[in-house]
């Protein structure tokens, strides 16, 4: 595999770099996950030669009909996967899929609520310097000061204050459950719709461990490479049963013909032209990895990964937000620990650990600096490490967050780090 690739010495060395990179460092980034070798070969294939604008059977360019095929097996695998009566694999991110929703729904200047990027929401969740910031009137809505939790009666009165349009639920530094069928009582009280973005915890969403908001959402985004481990993109959901979900009245029978109309218009063109039609096989054969028994199995092992992660680090007297996790991330506030999340961020690189600096709620110090930082066990849980593992890197993380400026001590818990992901090889087949 990649052969080709070294005839083009410095892109191969970047190649090997990166390879052995994730091979020897442990993955805790909560957004980040290895996908499977057919998945990578799904993304790697000709189909990354064919332009197909427009959806399967109305394409705007011919010789489409085998990417077709591959567009409607995505779509009804994906459909299956989250009992879905609608779907749209072509976003090229989960970002744009949140731009497509935001332009169906909203006229520019419209309210919004959304949950504060300070508090764990995302970009696209009204952040001023994002789109969904300029474009709309975005008000956030935050956690509980005490609880580090949602506040569903605070909400409810914020949204009854502002009167939105659209409440957008959904987080990217939340470990809590969310109740949907509150947010919908909220969303019903103001005559707005109600959204959700399941980018994070999508796969565990998807065999049941976690509460479904297509049951309760007028309409559903994800990415497909976090918990669902598949290739990088977005997709779009709407759940059965949702009468007139856009507020337009229409005929019995013709609701699928509108929401195709409607959300497949403002994918394309309203947004982006050309789908990825490589990436989208790639997603078709991820939505049916996820469809396996063996996916509940992992997705199961997420979550209990991400339990005794967070058990251990309490007990080393790391400040979990929230008090621990019903998901597969945690949040950790270091301000105990006397250390911002730039440093901890930087020498747990430095020891072969990867996560990413996170402000926490109420968090005093920039998003260039932050108090905390975000950990998730995704990667680590496909690389077959289960709860005594999570011991072991709990233990790590505290070595390096007590000695974050002892460059011995850090390099001693790299060669640790090193010997752990040897027993739990990945992508062997590319060295």
């Amino acid at each position: 595999m990649y052969n080709s690739l070294k005839n083009d010495k410095e892109i191969f060395e970047v190649l090997n770099l990166e390879t052995k990179r994730q091979q020897e460092n442990l993955e805790l980034i909560a957004s980040e996950n290895f996908v499977s070798t057919a998945v990578l070969e799904a993304a790697g294939t000709v189909l990354t030669n064919k332009y197909a604008e427009g959806y399967p059977g109305k394409r705007y360019y011919g010789g489409c009909e085998f990417v077709d095929m591959a567009e409607d097996l995505a779509r009804e695998r994906l459909k299956k996967l989250f009992n879905a009566e609608y779907a749209n694999v072509q976003p090229h991110s989960g970002s744009q899929a949140n731009m497509a929703v935001l332009m169906t729904f909203l006229k520019p200047g419209d309210k919004f609520l959304g949950l504060s990027l300070a508090h764990g929401g995302h970009l696209t969740h009204g952040s001023p310097v994002n789109f969904s910031g300029t474009l709309y009137q975005a008000v956030g809505y935050t956690l509980n000061p005490e609880t580090k939790t949602l506040e569903y009666n605070l909400i409810e009165d914020l949204a009854k204050k502002e009167k939105p349009k659209l409440i957008i639920t959904g987080a990217s530094a939340y470990s809590r459950e969310w109740d949907y069928s509150k947010f919908r009582q909220i969303a019903d009280s103001v005559g707005a719709f109600l959204m959700c973005d399941m980018a994070h915890p999508a796969g565990l969403i998807a065999k049941g461990f976690l509460n479904n908001p297509l049951e309760y959402c007028d309409i559903v985004t994800s990415t497909t490479h976090k918990t669902l481990r598949g290739p990088r993109g977005g997709i779009i959901l709407v759940g059965k049963d949702k009468e007139n979900p856009f507020g337009i009245k229409t005929p019995k029978g013709d609701r699928i013909k509108l929401m195709s109309e409607v959300l497949d218009g403002m994918v394309m063109p309203g947004i982006q032209g050309g789908p990825l039609m490589h990436i989208i096989m790639a997603k078709a054969v991820a939505f049916n990895e996820a469809l396996q028994d063996s996916f509940k199995v992992y997705a199961g092992q997420v979550i209990k990964n991400a339990k005794a992660l967070s058990e251990k680090l309490l007990k080393f007297g790391f400040d979990i937000v929230s008090g621990g996790t019903d998901n597969h991330l945690l949040l950790i506030d270091l301000n105990n620990k006397s250390v911002t999340g730039k440093q901890a961020e930087i020498s747990l690189g430095k020891a072969g650990i990867t996560v990413n600096k996170n402000m926490i709620p109420f968090d005093q110090r920039s998003p260039f600096v932050t108090s905390g930082i975000r950990i998730g066990t995704p990667a680590a849980t496909t690389r077959g490490m289960k709860e005594n593992e999570m011991a072991l890197i709990a233990e790590l993380i505290n070595k390096t967050i007590s000695n974050f400026e002892n460059e011995k001590i850090l390099e001693e818990v790299k060669a640790e780090v090193k010997d752990l992901c040897s027993k739990f090889p990945l992508y062997s087949q590319l060295n």
